[in-house]
């Protein structure tokens, strides 16, 4: 079973995604792989270059900070670097689950709506915490400005258009409480699955 688990920018879904982890469920982190991807995949990598030119890598690397200035305000290249990214991305998830032997696994990435991941989840879990405690997370997390927080906030769906599609939902404001929270749905899907 997959259950995906996500959350806007700043509302914790690694806190809840690590918690799923230490009980013993193999968690994928949509979003890491596919930075570790964008660096190693000649695939995305020759696609990046021919959409954002050259400057796209750097000394090897993806150029993180050029590509984010490019897409965060222009919709266009930001589904362009996803149509490239995401198919990878799903590919290699596809592999990475069929090696785990758990009842189930928690994919987590931020635009698992946005982008129709969610359909290829068994079950959906929203993370939610108040936009002015994302902020802030954001802010110590990343530092930064706070308008490109609130651009980046803009670039994803409402958190009430997430629950309406979602069988759980985590508001992760008091860690205590969320990790209560995670422990009573991890016991409702292995219920579910006998």
């Amino acid at each position: 079973m997959i259950v995906g688990l996500t959350g806007g920018i700043g509302s914790g879904k690694s806190t809840v995604a690590t918690m799923f982890s230490e009980l013993g469920i193999p968690v994928y982190i949509a979003d890491d792989e596919a930075k570790e991807l964008m660096n190693t995949s000649m695939r995305i990598r020759e696609q990046l270059i021919a959409l954002f030119g050259e400057e796209a890598y750097k000394e090897n690397e993806l150029n993180r900070p050029y590509i984010a200035g490019l897409v965060f305000n222009d919709k266009e290249k930001l589904q362009q670097l996803n149509a490239i990214v995401h198919p990878e991305v799903n590919r290699h998830f596809k592999n990475w689950y069929e090696q785990q032997k758990s009842p189930y696994v928690i994919k987590e990435a931020a635009i698992l709506f946005e982008n129709g991941g969610y359909r290829n989840c068994d079950l959906m879990i929203t993370v939610t915490a108040p936009v002015d405690i994302r902020i802030q997370r954001v802010l110590q997390r990343d530092g930064g400005p706070e308008e490109d927080i609130r651009s980046r906030m803009r670039n994803q769906w409402k958190d009430e258009d997430k629950i309406a599609l979602s069988d759980f939902v985590i508001e992760n404001t008091d860690l205590i409480r969320t990790s209560m929270e995670v422990e009573k749905i991890h016991k409702h899907i292995l219920a579910e699955n006998q």
